[in-house]
C-alpha cells in the first residue's frame, strides 16, 4: 500500500510517520511536493499534488494543514471545495485546531509525564512552543523520529475529544475499510 501525504512541516510529517507505524507499518509513504507556505498556496496546489500522487499510484492521500487563527471546519470546507473531484474519494483532509501540536498535546497528562513537563503547560491554545522545547526541536534537528514515536505510543482514544482530530480519525477509519491497513477502533469502550 502507498500513502501519499502533503503537509506543512516536519512535525506534521512526523505525525504521519507515527500513524503509519501504528496503523499500517507495511505501507510506503510518498511525500507530495507542496510548494508554498500558506493554506492558500496549498489549495492552489491540490491539482498538481493529486496528479503527482496519481502518477506515483498512491492508494490514499493525506493532506494536513493548520487552522491557525481560523475555525478548522471553515478551513476544511474551503480546502475540500478546491480539491479535484476525482481525488475526493481517496483523500483525507485533516485540519488541526490551530496547529498539529494541539493534537499532539490532546492528552496533556500522558504527554507531560512522557516529556517531563507539567501538564498545565501543555493545556493552552497554542502548545507549539512548549511542545518543541520539551521534545528538543531546534533549527538543525526537528526530532521527527521522537515525535513519530510519541504518535505511535499516544493514547489516541482521548484525542477524540478534539472535534478536529475526531474528524481526521473518521476519515482515516473510512479509508482503512478500502485498504489493507487496520486502524484500531478508538470508539469502543
Amino acid at each position: 500500500m502507498r500513502i501519499g501525504y502533503s503537509v506543512e512541516g516536519s512535525t506534521d510529517r512526523a505525525f504521519i510517520g507515527g500513524l503509519r507505524e501504528r496503523w499500517c507499518p507495511g505501507a510506503e509513504l510518498v511525500e507530495g511536493r507542496f510548494r508554498g507556505s500558506t493554506e492558500v498556496s496549498l489549495r492552489r496546489g491540490y491539482q498538481k499534488i493529486c496528479d503527482e500522487f496519481s502518477v506515483k499510484r498512491v492508494d490514499v492521500m493525506v493532506f494536513l494543514t493548520d487552522a491557525n487563527e481560523r475555525e478548522w471546519r471553515e478551513v476544511q470546507r474551503e480546502g475540500r471545495a478546491k480539491f479535484p473531484p476525482e481525488c475526493l474519494d481517496r483523500a483525507i483532509h485533516g485540519v488541526a485546531d490551530r496547529n498539529i501540536e494541539c493534537w499532539l498535546c490532546a492528552e496533556p497528562g500522558w504527554l507531560g509525564s512522557r516529556l517531563g513537563v507539567a501538564p498545565e503547560q501543555l493545556r493552552c491554545d497554542d502548545p507549539k512552543g512548549v511542545f518543541e522545547r520539551a521534545v528538543g526541536v531546534n533549527r538543525d534537528d526537528h526530532k521527527e523520529e521522537e515525535i513519530a514515536q510519541i504518535v505511535k505510543d499516544a493514547p489516541l482514544k482521548s484525542w477524540l475529544d478534539s472535534p478536529s482530530f475526531e474528524d481526521f480519525y473518521r476519515q482515516a477509519w473510512h479509508q482503512s475499510k478500502q485498504a489493507v491497513c487496520t486502524i484500531e477502533n478508538l470508539r469502543e469502550p
